[in-house]
Formats: C-alpha cells, structure tokens, sequence
C-alpha cells in the first residue's frame, strides 16, 4: 500500500498542546500504514497500533479533556462521550477482529481505516468546535446517565412489545439510510409553554413486517396503509412510554406527527442539535430513536397529520415509495459540495435509489447499513478524501461487490494518471453535461447484466 496521512495546516486546532500530539498520531498511522503492506510486518504493525491508541486514549484524550474543562467548554461531556465509545467500543471490536481472523490482509486494513476515518472526522469536526473553528453535532446530548437511562428504557419496550434482544449500534446516529425505512416526526408540547420536544423514529421496512405486521396477522413482504397506521400508534405509545420514565417531560402531549421521505427527514435531522440519537439493531431490522428541540419545517413540505386526513396522508406516502421501489438499483453519491450531490440526485432519482453523503466517514456508515451497487466518490474531498474511501471499500469484505467510480473535476493528465492507478470501476467528469452523466451511468448497469 502506498498510503500516507499527512498532516495539514487546517488541521490545526489553535491548542499546541492538543496539535502536537494530533501530529504524532498522524506520523504513527502513516508508518503503520507502510508497514502494513509488508506481511512479516503486518501483526506487528496492528499490535503497535492497538497499544499506541490505547495508550493515546489514557493520555491524550485526558489532556484534551483537561484543557475542555479549563475553558469550560459546553460540549466537554458530549466531547468525553466521544472519546470513551471509541476508546471502549470501537478500539475492543477491532482488536476482537484482528485476533480472530490471525490479522489476514483484510482486517488489518479494516483496522487501519477505520482509525483513520475516525481520527480525521474527528479532528475536524468535534476538536475544531473546541475553539469555535467548527460547530458540534452532539454538544447538547442528554448527560451520560439520563442517556444510558434511555437506552435501557428503548431495549426493554422493544422486548416488551416484541420479544426481540436488541442492542444499542450508535449513540450517535447521524441520519444515515439503512435499508427501505419509514421515517416518523413526532412534536410533543404543553399548554404552558411554547418549549416542545421533538422525536424522530427510523423503522427498517423489514422490522415493521417482521413485528407490527406479525402481530397483525398480516401476510405480507411490503408495506400496507393498515399496517403504516397500526405502526404509527405503537410508536406513539412507545414514545409515551419513554417520557413516563422522565419526569421533565410531564404533561406533554401530542402537538402534531408527520409521515416524511428520506429527503424531508435528512433536510430537518441534518441542522438539528440532538439530545438522544440512538441506532438500535433489533435482530430484525435496524431501529432509530433521535430527540431533538423543533425544528419549523418549511411550509408546505409535509402535511400535519390529523383524524380528517390520515387515511389520505398514508396512502398518499405508500405511493411516493412506489415511485422509488426498492428493486431500482442503489446509487450512493459522496461529495462534500450540497450542489454536485443534490444535482446528481434529481438526475438519477427515477430510475435509480439514490442515497447521499456528504464526507467519506458518513460514506463508510452509509455502505454499512445500506449497501449500494455502485458509489459515485468524489476524489478530492477536504478531510477523508476519494482514495481512503477506496481503500477502505476495498479492504472490508462486507463490501465487495460495491462498484466504485469516481468524481473529478480535474481531468489534466496527472490527475488521471492517479485516477486509473486505483483501479475503479471508471470515473466521471463533473463539468460532462448531465445527459452524458446520465448515459454513463446507465451504460455502466447495462454492461453490468450483460456480465
């Protein structure tokens, strides 16, 4: 492998002593990284890495902390947060993957890449917002133990209700697609006062037949305006259910609910400050659990459902899915311009299953939890940039079958001299009218079942 990490000046955060010791883990991941290709080397190379990071979580992370406190940063617990899950969470299950599978090629790139994407992210997003360089997602989370309350509530209803084991995935989902889902808003308020609570609930299709549907008798492999409605009242009182165990919540009460695609769901999850966004693996189907404050939806984007136009509402929603079925293929776009992303999507939306993501760590999330024939990777993003995603599609074996062709806006003869070197799938040159874009892409589906 011929990766380097190379530390920028954007990087930089503004603390010397929180940029020189990001510096340092820089150089370590750069030299693991060229060891990894060297098979005597490679074990070494993530048993090194493993305690470096451990090491570096007991050390760096508490000097990071320190200065957090010092300042009196508002998001020093979320911030914590952070560091404890990947410290106790992700770090452990690398180590569990390395030892079972005696540190083939796979995991060690696997492990590789995701410290990277991790350490990038979270450099430049959640340490920038230290000095007010960035903006934190997860500053106004719930203290840690009113969260960990939570997520016992949210296991044991979903055993209550359907006998499922489930387990928490993330504490902090970011709205990612998984699978053909329903998303649900739910806006609960007093009479008191104007303050209200807002509440978004993801069902993966297949965990809404699988429990709903099979409690309901219903013999069915797609969605229902009965079974819609019959889901919509179990997740009201499960959310009910919830605020019962919080006592700052008493006396709300439902204000209004709305039915929202994809789209609408990412246009509001997107800008909110979350308080709890939980994704939940059922055994079967993925779950998610998000609160928010409000957030005013554009006027006319979605319709408040009510008695007089419920029936209407869902089947007018049952619809819109039709539109986009399930069995089009899936197309992921990754590119860190709202312009190229959303462009691409109005091009391809009727014929193919678009999804979108705005960096390559939110791509990776994306590939998990729904898997895309084909990814369209932007090659020069600022922070986890074209190749890194690459590399990591190419090193996890939970992705292969994934077709990759990049984006580039530079098509010099250096520039795709690089392109070709990795190998992908092809590439696409942004300025190409959206019609050739378009053929392109259909060429390459075509050519795809002819194989």
């Amino acid at each position: 492998m011929e990766n380097q990490l190379v530390w920028k000046d954007e990087y930089n955060i503004g603390v010397d002593i929180i940029d020189r010791e990001h510096q340092r883990l820089f150089k370590i991941i750069s030299k693991l990284f060229a060891f990894s290709g060297e098979k005597d080397k490679s074990q070494w190379a993530c048993q090194e890495g493993i305690k470096y990071f451990k090491d570096h979580a007991a050390k760096h992370f508490v000097e990071e902390e320190k200065y957090m406190a010092s300042i009196n940063y508002v998001g020093l617990e979320a911030h914590r947060r952070l560091h404890r899950e990947f410290r106790e969470k992700t770090l452990p299950l690398l180590e569990k993957e390395l030892d079972q599978t005696e540190y083939c090629a796979e995991s060690v790139e696997h492990f590789l890449g995701v410290c990277v994407g991790w350490l990038i992210g979270h450099t430049m997003m959640e340490d920038r917002a230290i000095t007010g360089e960035g903006v934190s997602r997860w500053d106004e989370l719930l203290p840690e133990d009113r969260q960990e309350a939570v997520k016992k509530i949210i296991i044991q209803l979903v055993y209550d209700l359907f006998r499922l084991e489930s387990h928490v995935v993330s504490d902090t989902y970011g709205g990612e697609k998984f699978g053909r889902g329903v998303y649900y808003r739910l806006v609960y308020g007093t009479n008191q006062s104007e303050e209200k609570c807002e509440v978004f609930l993801v069902f993966e299709e297949r965990l809404l037949i699988n429990t709903v549907g099979k409690v309901m008798g219903i013999e069915t492999n797609k969605l229902e305006t009965m079974l819609i409605n019959a889901a919509r009242y179990t997740a009201r009182q499960f959310v009910e259910r919830v605020m019962e165990q919080m006592p700052d919540m008493e006396g709300y009460k439902l204000k209004e609910e709305n039915l929202l695609t994809y789209e609408e769901f990412q246009s509001v999850f997107e800008n909110e400050k979350l308080q709890v966004s939980l994704l939940v693996d059922t055994g079967e189907g993925y779950f998610a659990y998000c609160t928010a404050a409000p957030h005013l939806l554009k006027k006319g984007i979605v319709t408040p459902l009510g008695a007089e136009n419920a029936m209407a509402e869902v089947e007018k929603y049952l619809m819109k899915r039709e539109e986009n079925p399930s069995q089009k293929p899936k197309v992921l776009v990754v590119d860190d311009s709202i312009t190229i992303r959303e462009g691409i999507k109005n091009l391809l939306d009727e014929d193919y299953d678009v999804a979108l993501a705005s960096s390559g760590t939110a791509a990776i999330r994306c590939l998990i939890l729904d898997k895309p024939e084909l990814v369209l990777l932007d090659y020069e993003m600022p922070v986890c940039d074209g190749k890194q995603v690459l590399e990591m599609i190419r090193s996890e074996n939970a992705f292969a079958g994934i077709s990759v062709m990049f984006l580039t806006g530079r098509t010099d003869p250096e520039t795709v001299r690089k392109l070709v070197s990795l190998k992908p799938d092809g590439y696409l040159a942004k300025y190409l009218k959206p019609a050739e874009i378009k053929q392109k892409i259909d060429d390459f589906f075509e050519k795809k079942k002819q194989r």
